[in-house]
């Protein structure tokens, strides 16, 4: 008999099967459709709301259920679901990270299929009584090179399967082990030889700052003649008029898009094009799917309701009052450090050490790891990580995570340290907390001193110290018409290697950094915005 003492409000069309175990456990009630006031009206009944991807789960529904425990999303992503206003009503997010997992990555080979025998195509036109086999003429997959990118659950589960059909596989994801990618059959590469090499590409990677365009006209210019794309991913991820104009050009073969910036997608520029198949964002429409990531949180709910933990929670679980006053101002350090290591980081990641000096060594700072796990992983995957699964997912990108503490921090109450390792070297950050702001002290070998703040860039410039570099740097930014609005330096020694650091108001140009990275002894230049 279900406990009737807690409830289950399900507002999207969700499986029978797979919510049949949830039935067990509490009381489900089914106001499909329902209209946002009307959830509102309602969600302070409930202890648990089960949603897919059409209910907008926003702050104000969230802060109305007083009772909510938990927020389940039947699927993988959770971009319906404010997870911020959740995490600070100390409500939990779960998702199903793995039940949509084939099903994703078994559409994109179908997109494959069709979009290499032009199968859609040739369907309409015999369906229109006209037989036109010249007109269909397509290309086998054997011995053709396939690009992954992105390495994550789908990503791996295409490259598995795409060996049956003799193909060459490269790919990209800078945040898995050479050998991860070695077992999966993948070789590595940048994007420019993932392009020039590739006849076809899938993308498999989330849309953030980072991604949106990740395949833009820079990247179409230098494709391999005749390339064909397939977005089972996210809209946003290829600049959709490049896109259109490379295969009218005849530069690319054609393409296969599932999903799209705004959906539901009626309306489109790839839909005029006859080289490009569209389908509405069917990646999970199996049965099967439908049926496994219901029943994943279903099963999810029904363990926190006797007091388990979620396998599968997005946000952060609980923490003491008093940990979190003193550990929430080095979350937002972590933050900044990890998109800072990220961006000077070159090669594949082989591991990840976390030091912990001073006070903040006298914490459970399992928290802080997850935040820096997560944070380095944000970039290119669709993961979340928390204090439960970030060993997890380090360990499946066969990446290894160490933590050093020491109570003792020679010129800080307490200093915050992200070292990684990769194929090429090894990139460390290191920052603290002053007067309750967020400082980045360490570069690598340099001590110094960079503010974080919302809107502006910062110029990381390796360079040979010498007379006149830093007037060389400032007329090119002067003439690009950037300000600078502080300056830091550091030295090894005198005319030795140096590191300048310049804090922009805005960003600058490509151009003017390639004009930069060309002054005598400057050895990289790279621009982040922390």
């Amino acid at each position: 008999m279900a406990d009737k003492q807690k409830k289950v409000l399900i507002t999207d069309e969700i499986s029978e099967e797979g919510i049949a175990p949830l039935r067990k456990a509490a009381q489900v009630d089914l106001k499909v459709g329902a209209k946002p006031e009307e959830i509102i009206a309602c969600i302070g009944d409930y202890d648990a709301l089960m949603v897919r991807s059409q209910t907008q789960v926003t702050a104000n529904i969230i802060e109305a259920g007083k009772k909510l425990q938990v927020i389940a999303r039947a699927g993988v992503g959770i971009d319906n679901v404010d997870v911020e206003a959740a995490t600070r009503c100390g409500v939990v997010v779960i998702n199903a990270p793995t039940g949509n997992t084939v099903s994703a990555a078994e559409h994109a080979i179908a997109l494959m299929l069709a979009l290499a025998r032009n199968i859609p195509q040739a369907n309409a036109s015999l369906k229109a009584c006209e037989w036109k086999r010249n007109q269909f003429m397509g290309t086998e997959m054997r011995g053709k090179t396939l690009g992954i990118i992105g390495l994550g659950n789908v990503g791996s589960e295409v490259a598995k399967r795409m060996h049956a059909f003799d193909m060459r596989l490269i790919g990209i994801d800078p945040l898995v082990s050479e050998e991860y990618a070695k077992k999966i059959g993948v070789t590595l590469v940048d994007i420019k030889q993932l392009m020039q090499e590739s006849d076809f590409i899938t993308l498999h990677i989330p849309l953030n700052d980072k991604t949106k365009g990740y395949i833009g006209k820079k990247e179409l210019e230098m494709a391999k003649p005749g390339m064909r794309i397939i977005n089972c991913a996210r809209g946003g991820l290829i600049d959709e008029a490049e896109l259109v104009k490379a295969i009218n050009e005849k530069r690319i073969a054609g393409a296969a898009v599932d999903v799209f910036e705004k959906e539901p997608c009626t309306e489109s520029i790839l839909f005029g094009v006859d080289k490009i198949i569209v389908t509405p964002h069917l990646g999970a429409s199996t049965s099967e799917a439908q049926v496994l990531a219901a029943r994943d949180v279903a099963e999810q709910i029904a363990d926190m309701f006797k007091g388990m933990p979620a396998r599968a929670a997005i946000n952060v679980p609980y923490i003491p009052s008093e940990t979190l006053e003193a550990l929430e101002p080095y979350l937002k350090l972590a933050q900044s450090l990890c998109k800072l290591a990220y961006s000077l980081a070159e090669g594949q990641s082989k591991s990840i050490r976390i030091k912990y000096n001073g006070e903040i060594a006298n914490y459970d700072t399992n928290v802080l790891k997850a935040a820096v796990v997560g944070g380095l992983l944000s970039g290119i995957s669709e993961e979340r990580v928390n204090i439960v699964n970030s060993n997890v997912i380090a360990a499946k990108r066969g990446l290894t995570i160490v933590e050093e503490k020491e109570g003792t921090c020679a010129n800080y109450a307490s200093l915050l340290t992200v070292e990684i390792t990769t194929t090429k070297g090894i990139c460390t950050v290191a920052g603290t907390i002053i007067n309750g702001d967020a400082h980045i002290v360490r570069v690598n070998d340099y001590w110094l001193d960079i503010v974080p703040t919302p809107g502006s860039y910062f110029l990381f410039s390796d360079h040979q110290d010498r007379p006149g570099f830093i007037g060389s740097v400032g007329k090119i930014t002067g003439d690009a018409n950037v300000n600078i609005s502080s300056m830091h330096l550091g030295r090894l020694k005198r005319r030795g290697q140096a590191l300048l650091v310049l804090n922009l108001d805005e960003p600058l140009s490509e151009k003017a950094q390639k004009e930069i990275l060309a002054l005598p002894d400057v050895t990289s230049v790279k621009l982040v915005a922390l």
